[in-house]
């Protein structure tokens, strides 16, 4: 749903929408430093009035604090928010925030999608939703997916610097899983600076013939990886063309699990 949709709907309540944009102007704010009344009316397009009200009503439930008198007040989060963080962190589970997603993923695509994190430098698949169609890719729940040429290991792979690559792939190798696998260094560190750039990585017959695969990294609140998702299919029954469409339907749909998972850009 977009700001216009929402902000249109009957259950739009306008002075909740203001606590939050405070809320995120003081998260933006020069760390340590606070901001003013001033500073937070203008952030928020509210008037100075209309801030210092918010802000007493946030302080009265520890969701925002001050510093300083007059003049020179500041005003920050409240830790009454991190309690409130750790709770959050509590509830949620990362396979059910991202399920309802793959689910649509699988819809749109007409692909199967899957759930991985990473484990012991490689990504082991903890969810999928097939496609339902008779003929199916052999795909298990907890599989490990090497991280060189598949396309859930290079997402993730892709979250780390050249240097942490480097070591990682000291550890497990390079091993040839078919004629397009990547197998040197140099190689594998170029292609990874692409997958950066576009948000998504392409595996291309690189882990089995005939098969490929799209995957895309996930982040949580603290802008840490906390898994990544891809679809699967078939080569022979998908025109060339359409892999940038079906990666950037994966790309966005990896954005809209970060988002879930409180991850802020």
């Amino acid at each position: 749903m977009t700001n216009s949709e929402a902000e249109s709907s009957r259950y739009w309540i306008r002075s909740v929408a203001r606590a939050a944009e405070v809320l995120e102007a003081l998260a933006a704010g020069p760390a340590g430093e606070g901001l003013s009344v001033t500073e937070v009316a203008a952030a928020c397009g509210l008037s100075k009035s209309s801030a210092f009200a918010t802000l007493y009503t946030l302080q009265h439930f520890g969701l925002a604090a001050d510093d300083g008198e007059g003049m020179n007040r500041r005003y920050r989060l409240g830790m009454a928010l991190a309690r409130l963080g750790d709770r959050a962190r509590d509830q949620l589970s990362l396979r059910d925030v991202a399920r309802p997603i793959l689910v649509e993923l699988t819809r749109s695509t007409g692909m199967n999608s899957r759930l991985a994190v990473p484990e012991s430098d490689q990504a082991v698949v903890i969810d999928q939703v097939s496609n339902g169609e008779r003929i199916q890719v052999d795909l298990r729940m907890g599989v490990r997916e090497l991280p060189h040429c598949t396309g859930l290991g290079k997402a993730l792979l892709a979250e780390l610097d050249d240097r942490q690559v480097a070591e990682l792939i000291e550890r497990v190798g390079l091993p040839r899983r078919t004629a397009h696998t990547i197998t040197e260094l140099d190689r594998l560190l170029a292609h990874l600076r692409d997958i950066r750039e576009v948000g998504y990585a392409l595996d291309d017959e690189e882990d089995a013939d005939g098969v490929f695969c799209i995957g895309s990294a996930l982040r949580d609140h603290s802008g840490a990886c906390a898994g990544a998702i891809s679809i699967t299919g078939l080569k022979p029954t998908l025109p060339t063309w359409r892999y940038q469409e079906l990666g950037r339907q994966v790309r966005d749909a990896a954005r809209r699990i970060s988002w879930e998972l409180g991850y802020r850009t």
